[in-house]
């Protein structure tokens, strides 16, 4: 076992992983730019020590600033959380090198993964289903084209070297893929530095849903069912749950075992996430894999009694996997979902940085959150807009929801604005409450369809 952890990261996921290491007995550093000197994972960790101004170039995505933090401070491992440098595969391979464990899986696995091309054609040979699309990177607006009328549409035109929503255009006729493609491929290379494209069918009303895997470096390997993660606004999650409504017993585990399947043979180790698409008709495609610990894994935990950061730490540091598949049950006797509370206008949606002047926070039976902030805490406008998750556990869906509402309720931050009014709209959305949505649903919410005589008036007044 590791003796010494640096956390390549900030906010509640840092503190996540101190935590972590706290109960395995293992020495933590934090990093932080300027402005985070006074959050809790730098008051809470057994070291801390100062990377940088904030901008993230010049901190927490400052690769010699954190190699060099490690090797002052003599950390024997880096856990690089999420976001920043998680998915950087040449991050870590530079940890390696300085003979510093990574946390997570093999450098060539993320850099496989990271590539959303090569990684569409590595779960293909996998024997993963994929939606129809371009065989590889797209070469301009013409193979682009001429590939969305073979394959038909509506298409959706993706970056291949990153996600997030940037890069992603839905065409629906020729014009548009021809119009689309320059855009998506400058605001690729802006984001990810690679305006690479590539395209494939678009799927009207699908939900999203992603299989938590977990795997040693001995071959052995589980999955934990899946998360449903489909309330989300332009294309940014804001509600997961698990089990997914959306997914039956049968479907649960002809998913896991192909999922299994595809990551045996590419030899995947630690905890990863495959992302699914699911249509109106029960029909699962691959989308893309992410290689860390996801924002929404809380809800895998609470479903499953699994500490993934834990296992994470044990599993980097070469323990064999404690669970076999067997013994993780098909049908969960519990039901969790995760409020993603943000920094935020709940109408616009425009970031609400500041210090917070009055903080509580709800508890009770099944009800836990993961924050980094407190009263007088200030969230810095550098960063992600995150301030907490509110993870709520039941014993059904039923009793989920209503525990959820009541959190929510309770739940006060001041002085600057949240997104928790808008969670308390989507819970009691009819398609949400009943379990029958898809990654439509926020739109649907924000923009409701005009009452029948209303839409007639409307029409007429054209």
């Amino acid at each position: 076992m590791f003796k010494k952890v640096l956390i390549a990261n900030r906010g509640e996921i840092a503190l996540r992983v101190i935590r972590a290491c706290r109960e395995l007995g293992l020495a933590t550093v934090a990093v932080h730019s300027t402005a985070d000197a006074e959050s809790l994972h730098v008051r809470f960790a057994d070291e801390a020590i100062c990377i940088g101004p904030p901008p993230s170039k010049q901190s927490y995505l400052n690769v010699r600033a954190l190699l060099s933090a490690a090797d002052v401070t003599g950390a024997d491992a880096i856990h690089p959380g999420y976001g920043f440098l998680s998915e950087n595969a040449d991050f870590a391979e530079l940890v390696t090198r300085m003979n510093i464990k990574f946390i997570g899986p093999r450098p060539e696995m993320i850099r496989l993964m990271g590539n959303k091309v090569a990684a569409r054609e590595a779960m293909e040979k996998a024997g993963l289903p994929l939606l129809p699309g371009a065989r590889g990177k797209l070469a301009d607006a013409a193979e682009a084209v001429r590939i969305a009328e073979e394959i038909g549409f509506p298409v959706i035109l993706k970056a291949a070297a990153g996600g997030g929503g940037r890069g992603m255009k839905i065409c629906r006729d020729r014009a548009q893929v021809a119009q689309m493609f320059d855009t998506a491929s400058n605001e690729a290379l802006s984001a990810f530095g690679d305006g690479s494209m590539y395209l494939e069918r678009y799927v009207e009303q699908p939900r999203h849903i992603e299989l938590q895997m977990v795997a040693d470096e001995h071959g052995n390997m589980i999955h934990l069912g899946e998360r449903e993660c489909s309330v989300q606004r332009r294309h940014q999650k804001l509600i997961e749950e698990s089990p997914s409504p959306g997914v039956s017993t049968e479907l649960r585990r002809e998913m896991g075992e192909v999922a299994l399947a595809a990551m045996r043979k590419i030899a995947y180790n630690n905890v990863g996430t495959i992302e699914f698409l699911l249509d109106e008709k029960g029909r699962y495609y691959f989308m893309e894999m992410n290689t860390r610990i996801q924002v929404e894994h809380p809800v895998t935990e609470q479903v499953y009694s699994l500490d993934l950061l834990r296992e994470q730490i044990r599993l980097a540091a070469g323990e064999k996997l404690d669970r076999t598949q067997e013994s993780v049950p098909l049908r969960p006797s519990v039901h969790a979902m995760e409020f993603r509370v943000n920094a935020e206008d709940p109408v616009t949606f425009a970031p609400s940085p500041g210090r917070i002047s009055g903080y509580h926070q709800p508890g009770g039976y099944g009800v836990r959150v993961d924050t980094m902030a407190y009263e007088q805490y200030k969230v810095q406008p550098y960063y992600d807009s995150l301030v907490a998750k509110l993870i709520i556990t039941g014993a059904t869906r039923e009793i989920a929801l209503k525990r959820a509402q009541r959190a929510l309720n309770e739940y006060v931050i001041e002085g600057i604005k949240t997104n928790i009014a808008f969670h308390k709209r989507v819970i009691v959305h009819p398609a949400f409450a009943a379990g029958q949505y898809d990654t439509r649903i926020v739109d649907q919410i924000l923009n409701p369809p005009l009452e029948p005589e209303v839409a007639r008036v409307l029409a007429g007044a054209k």
